[in-house]
């Protein structure tokens, strides 16, 4: 019996002494930036970890952040477009466009934009809105900038009053009455 628990013993130390050897064998990468966050009920913060940057990777460069609709019909043309260039050295891929809310609708292109080449999110506005507007479209990619905001904002003209029969004046004639012809 002794020697049973004696070879279990054994076994044990070398099946530890391996693992703890091979536990020693962590690599170190190089990080690139490293910051922490405060938590709200303040337990320890939370270390994130930004990988290092791709040198080649696409940049997105807009002719125009914001884009001014100026006065607009009510129910006019509410779709303008955002010009962009890829300067990076990678093909630029757009994964996601969104309003910042529902009158704000986007679409961007689904293919590729190769690196030096243009392309355009066209943004339409519901233009049944009178009134001051200042939207944003956020862009997502895989650009080094991930995240683009963009702005638009303008004036919406209120809605043109159309008459009828019910809101044109009416001239009652009295019984008795001569109409008169227009001369």
């Amino acid at each position: 019996m002794k020697k049973l628990i004696l070879s279990w013993f054994v076994a044990g130390s070398m099946v530890f002494s391996v693992s703890a050897q091979e536990a020693k064998k962590v690599e170190v990468l190089p990080v690139q930036a490293k910051s922490t966050t405060a938590t709200a009920d303040g337990s320890q913060p939370a270390v994130v970890i930004t990988p290092p940057a791709n040198p080649n990777a696409p940049e997105i460069v807009f002719e125009s952040d914001v884009m001014d609709y100026g006065t607009v019909d009510y129910n006019g043309d509410g779709v303008r477009e955002f010009i962009f260039t890829n300067t990076g050295k990678e093909p630029l891929i757009i994964s996601r466009a969104k309003g910042s809310c529902g009158c704000t609708v986007p679409t961007w292109p689904k293919e590729p934009i190769m690196p030096g080449a243009k392309g355009k999110i066209k943004v339409k506005y519901a233009t049944n809105r009178p009134g001051k507007f200042t939207k944003t479209v956020t862009i997502s990619s895989n650009a080094k900038t991930a995240s683009k905001r963009l702005t638009i904002k303008g004036t919406v003209k209120p809605k043109p009053v159309v008459a009828t029969d019910e809101t044109m004046p009416v001239k009652k004639v009295t019984e008795g009455a001569t109409p008169v012809e227009n001369q």
